[in-house]
């Protein structure tokens, strides 16, 4: 069995926190395939939006990805999710599914509260993200109210220094909302000590889209 992993960021962190929530549930026989296009995030984020040609390559990474074997795919970055939402026609007449690394956490955050913080560092993940979440809120029949965190000045620190500067925009939110979500899945190793420091649910996506990915696979009956 094979699985696809596309990254359009392709920090260490990310991709040791994706792979070890992947690897935690799948087969150990299972094979990875790495799909990377950095270049995709760069360009969105110097536009403000996901413009046609990123978007392009990146629905060419899923067929790329289908094309070396793929059984499912799991899509890593937030700021490009509405493109896998796109896709999902071309998904299923493939039979390989197109799987968001963020959806089922907002699908859990909404159950979880009414008030949602959303951090993120970058304006291009934190728009989609309330986006998504807006979405599966009215498809759950609830209304939410949604608080931005951007959390300024992130890029270029080292893992002490993120986290330090999550917990100090977090605690800005803390009192507003129910729970905590991270619109970018290399935020998750600050995940347990901003929940427990400020006492209120944190979620972040590497283990949502393992889950979900896991689902997937399930579906097409290839795992019990």
């Amino acid at each position: 069995m094979k699985v696809a992993l596309v990254y359009t960021s392709t920090t260490p962190e990310l991709i040791e926190l994706v792979e070890q929530e992947v690897k935690s549930l799948l087969p150990k026989e299972t094979e990875l395939l790495s799909h990377q296009d950095p270049s995709i995030l760069a360009e969105v984020r110097e536009a403000g939006y996901v413009t046609a040609p990123p978007a392009g390559r990146l629905v060419g990474m899923y067929m790329k990805a289908v094309c070396d074997g793929a059984d499912a795919i799991l899509n890593i970055c937030s700021s490009v999710g509405e493109v896998a939402d796109a896709a999902q026609d071309i998904a299923k007449y493939t039979g390989v599914p197109i799987v968001r690394i963020d959806e089922d956490m907002c699908r859990e955050a909404v159950r979880q509260g009414v008030r949602i913080g959303v951090m993120a560092t970058l304006p291009t993940t934190l728009a989609p993200t309330k986006n998504t979440i807006t979405r599966v809120a009215r498809e759950m029949n609830k209304h939410v109210e949604l608080v931005d965190a951007l959390v300024d000045g992130a890029f270029g620190l080292d893992q002490e220094q993120f986290k330090e500067l999550m917990t100090q925009y977090a605690g800005q939110i803390y009192d507003k909302v129910d729970v905590i979500l991270f619109a970018q899945g290399s935020m998750a190793y600050c995940e347990e000590y901003i929940q427990q420091k400020y006492g209120k649910p944190v979620l972040s996506s590497p283990r949502f889209g393992a889950i979900a990915l896991k689902e997937a696979l399930v579906k097409k009956g290839l795992l019990l």
